[in-house]
């Protein structure tokens, strides 16, 4: 069993995150600042260790990590147009704050430390499929925040002797991630409400989704292997879907294949092609998505309806 602390991780990811460790046989401490997360997304909060905190604030994640043997650091904001509206933010959370996390877990003794960073908006606007070699040239401060966060990482680890490991998600979709802004959200949400789809841009903009389900295995994976010094790892579908596309499966799904979509300019920040390839990961790690896009799709849409239900009962 080894002790795990996960800032974060009430969010989205962490509260699929941490039943899968816990299931693993890893004993839990979550930090939160409850901005984002809650614990009403937990499987059950008395099975953890739960200390509301910001990442900010070094003291405070120093006590906590203090007698854990591995950090998973989820917490950020996680917005690219936010980033463009208010860098500055941007920059104090998740610049700032990783730094904060990482010397903190230094000051404590943690040896391991995982890092949740970003493919598509740490690389840019380079030519996919993109891979650990390729150069980021970041085009939003959430991007460069992120490749930022990723210089520490691996200073730390080369300075201190840590076990630091960037893992580079895709486009992550599936439950508990209602309060997320993002395509997948926006578009359910329209449909839910009998909006409009926006699409921003003309639709031809493409991303790399990943099931929540498949990217905790990933990041399991990365914590177990317990590699030396620094190293990064792309964790992706491994396909190219347009916004286009990813509208008529939202669609699809929810059995709305007639919805309205309309279409606005583009906007600041956000790159026009993304997806990775995931190789290093698989040969490493033994990474492989199992769940394809359509499925976690349809699995994403029947928790948003369940949630939906659950909202109204509460509110009625």
């Amino acid at each position: 069993m080894s002790r795990i602390l996960i800032t974060g991780g009430c969010g989205f990811i962490g509260a699929n995150l941490v039943p899968m460790l816990r299931n693993h046989g890893h004993e839990v401490t979550i930090l939160d600042n409850m901005s984002k997360g809650s614990r009403d997304h937990l499987d059950d909060p008395q099975l953890y260790n739960i200390v509301e905190a910001d990442i900010r604030d070094e003291e405070a994640v120093l006590a906590a990590a203090k007698g854990n043997d591995a950090i998973i650091h989820l917490a950020a904001y996680g917005s690219v147009v936010e980033s463009v509206e208010n860098p500055l933010e941007n920059f104090k959370m998740n610049v700032e704050g990783t730094f904060h996390v990482l010397s903190a877990a230094r000051r404590a003794g943690v040896g391991q430390f995982v890092f949740s960073s970003t493919g598509g908006a740490l690389i840019g606007n380079a030519v996919p499929p993109v891979d650990e070699c390729s150069v980021p040239r970041p085009i939003s401060p959430y991007g460069a925040g992120k490749l930022a966060c990723e210089g520490y990482c691996c200073a730390f680890a080369h300075s201190y002797d840590m076990s630091v490991t960037a893992l580079r998600f895709a486009n992550v979709i599936g439950p508990i991630s209602w309060h997320k802004k993002g395509a997948v959200t926006a578009f359910f949400k329209a449909i839910m409400n009998n909006k409009p789809i926006i699409i921003y841009g003309d639709g031809a903009a493409t991303r790399d989704f990943l099931y929540v389900e498949d990217l905790c295995r990933g990041i399991i994976a990365g914590l177990e292997a317990k590699k030396p010094g620094f190293n990064a790892f792309h964790l992706a579908g491994g396909r190219e879907v347009s916004v286009r596309e990813l509208a008529r499966i939202a669609c699809e799904v929810a059995g709305a294949s007639d919805h309205e979509t309309i279409f606005k300019p583009k906007r600041k920040g956000e790159v026009e092609r993304n997806f990775a390839n995931f190789d290093l990961a698989n040969q490493v790690l033994g990474f492989s998505p199992q769940i394809t896009l359509e499925e976690g799709m349809a699995l994403t849409w029947n928790w948003y309806k369940s949630y939906a239900s659950d909202i109204h009962a509460f509110k009625a």
